[in-house]
């Protein structure tokens, strides 16, 4: 296989060995997994030396419909939403909008993280929300069925109906341990709006999105017409639609990003460039690296982070109602892949999956 070199290309990349013969059985096998695990629909996009080799849509957008899952397909990405926000992020840092390492209520102008014997000492920063160790609450986020009503991010913070999850609050020292918190993204994204006095869906399609080619993307929540029509229908354990085919999330940076396998490919691709040093790359090398090294085991700066030397991968799962999403992206070796399905799928589906993609493309795990 090929390894991403810095100085090399899109183009050069492009002119690399193919992907092996064996991986021409791929969709027999993930064909025969969908129909075992009763998946409606899926999407799905590998990365080889740097560039995508398989875009595909299996099965349909909707349980016992007819329409075709396509590259152009949406789905929510879940909580890869975050890793796509901190790269947003990193971006105002470079451009000295925003510090990894200073109090965060510093620069928040609609709301601030309310102060307590936590705070005292050790202060809620940019580096703690995206490395999941600023010690504040709330995991996840359950979004909002279509036609109820939506708070604002404020009631959010606060925990005020019409808002359906609990206060955002620091319950333990800032910086002391590793604890996954939505809520800490939540806050990311006030952050972002208060600095750039832009609406986060706008900043993230100017900062990020479209400059590595993300043109089917959106933070939108709700989604305009013209893009809510290209979208999956997500289902619950059992490929139980989800009324209203799907929920809508005002916690944008957490959960809120509507994409494709094929634009998250892009993403991982423009990861794996910087990272390499590759010019005009969307951060800095020094930058990428910090994303994907460890602030605390396993976790970095938005990415999920393992292995070491040509198996050193970033990574992320997402969940939202009636969809799942797994990214991956190799640090060295130009290699990876993006899942998505219309499903809530609790049984190791895309777990199954992507070892298939591995071995069919030669993934260091699997090169003796």
């Amino acid at each position: 296989m090929g390894a991403l070199r810095p100085g090399l290309g899109l183009l050069g990349l492009a002119l690399l060995a193919p992907a092996p013969a064996r991986a021409d059985t791929l969709d027999d096998t993930i064909v025969a997994l969908m129909q075992k695990k009763q998946v409606p629909g899926l999407s799905l996009a590998v990365i080889q030396d740097g560039r995508i080799v398989r875009a595909r849509g299996y099965g349909v957008i909707e349980r016992g419909g007819t329409t075709p899952v396509t590259v152009d397909t949406l789905f929510q990405a879940g909580s890869v939403s975050k890793p796509v926000a901190a790269v947003g992020a990193m971006r105002l840092v470079e451009a000295g909008k925003l510090s990894l390492d200073a109090d965060v209520n510093a620069a928040l102008k609609s709301w601030h993280v309310p102060e307590n014997e936590f705070t005292k000492t050790e202060k809620v920063t940019l580096r703690r929300l995206l490395s999941h160790t600023a010690g504040l609450t709330v995991h996840g986020f359950p979004g909002y069925a279509v036609g109820d009503a939506r708070p604002t991010l404020l009631e959010i913070f606060d925990g005020k109906k019409p808002a359906n999850t609990d206060a955002i609050r620091v319950d333990f020292f800032p910086g002391k341990l590793s604890r996954y918190s939505g809520g800490g993204y939540t806050v990311m994204q006030q952050l972002v709006i208060d600095v750039t006095g832009r609406p986060f869906p706008d900043f993230m399609r100017d900062t990020v999105l479209q400059p590595l080619g993300m043109t089917a993307s959106s933070y939108e929540q709700p989604l305009p017409p013209a893009r809510a029509a290209l979208t999956a229908t997500g289902h619950y354990p059992g490929a139980k639609p989800v009324p209203g085919r799907w929920h809508v999330y005002p916690e944008m940076a957490a959960a809120g990003l509507w994409t494709t396998a094929s634009d998250l490919a892009r993403f991982v691709i423009g990861v794996q460039l910087a990272i390499a040093g590759e010019p005009g790359a969307l951060l800095p090398p020094a930058t990428a690296r910090l994303m994907v090294t460890s602030v605390k085991p396993g976790y970095g700066l938005g990415f999920a982070v393992a292995g070491a030397g040509q198996k050193q991968t970033f990574s992320h799962g997402g969940r939202d109602e009636g969809f799942d999403t797994q990214m991956i992206g190799y640090r060295e070796t130009g290699q990876g892949a993006v899942i998505m399905i219309n499903l809530n799928e609790n049984s190791g589906f895309m777990t199954q999956v992507q070892w298939a993609i591995g071995n069919a493309y030669g993934w260091p795990q699997f090169v003796h």
